[in-house]
C-alpha cells in the first residue's frame, strides 16, 4: 500500500474547487491512517466495545462514496456493495469477510474514481434525488466531507492504538 499525497485544500479557489480539495484532503488522510500495516492489523478492533476497523472504515467509506455520488446524485441503479441484511438497505461495508486491504482500496479507489466523475458530471449547480427530495451536488459534498473528517477521526484512535502512530 502506497501513502497518498495529501494536497492542501486552495485556500483561494473557488467554492466547488475549495469544497472538492477538502474532500480529497480527508479521502487521503483516510488512506493514509492504513498506511505501513498488513491486513492482519487492519482488522484489529482496539477500542472496545467498539468492532470498528482501519479494513471496515475503508469498505465503509466506498459503500458512502457509491451511495451519494452514484445512486444519489447521478441516479445510477448499482447494487451495494456491501449488504450484510439483504432487503434492509444498510450498506455499512464495517462487516469483514476474507477479502482484505489490497481488495478494499482497490473497489474504494474505482468509486472515488466514479464519485470525482458524478460531481464532475453534475456541475457545481447540480442534484440528485433522495427519496424524491432533491439533494444538491454541494450538500452532498459537504456531507461527504463531515463523513470523512469523522471517520478520519476514528481512524486516528485507531491507529494510534494500534502502534502509538498519529499525525499521519
Amino acid at each position: 500500500m502506497t501513502t497518498t499525497d495529501r494536497a492542501v485544500p486552495p485556500t483561494e479557489g473557488t467554492e466547488i474547487a475549495t469544497l472538492d480539495g477538502w474532500l480529497d484532503f480527508y479521502r487521503a488522510t483516510l488512506i493514509a491512517r492504513c498506511s505501513g500495516l498488513g491486513d492482519d492489523r487492519l482488522r484489529v478492533a482496539p477500542l472496545p466495545p467498539s468492532s470498528m476497523t482501519l479494513l471496515g472504515l475503508v469498505r465503509h467509506l466506498a459503500a458512502v462514496e457509491r451511495h451519494w455520488f452514484r445512486v444519489v446524485l447521478a441516479g445510477e441503479g448499482v447494487p451495494p456493495l456491501f449488504d450484510p441484511e439483504p432487503g434492509t438497505g444498510h450498506d455499512g461495508g464495517f462487516e469483514l469477510d476474507d477479502s482484505g486491504i489490497g481488495e478494499a482500496l482497490a473497489v474504494w479507489e474505482r468509486e472515488v474514481a466514479s464519485a470525482r466523475a458524478a460531481r464532475a458530471t453534475a456541475g457545481p449547480d447540480g442534484a440528485g434525488s433522495l427519496g424524491g427530495r432533491p439533494v444538491s451536488a454541494r450538500w452532498i459534498v459537504v456531507h461527504m466531507i463531515a463523513e470523512y473528517a469523522r471517520h478520519c477521526g476514528h481512524a486516528d484512535l485507531i491507529r494510534e492504538r494500534l502502534d502509538g502512530r498519529t499525525g499521519v
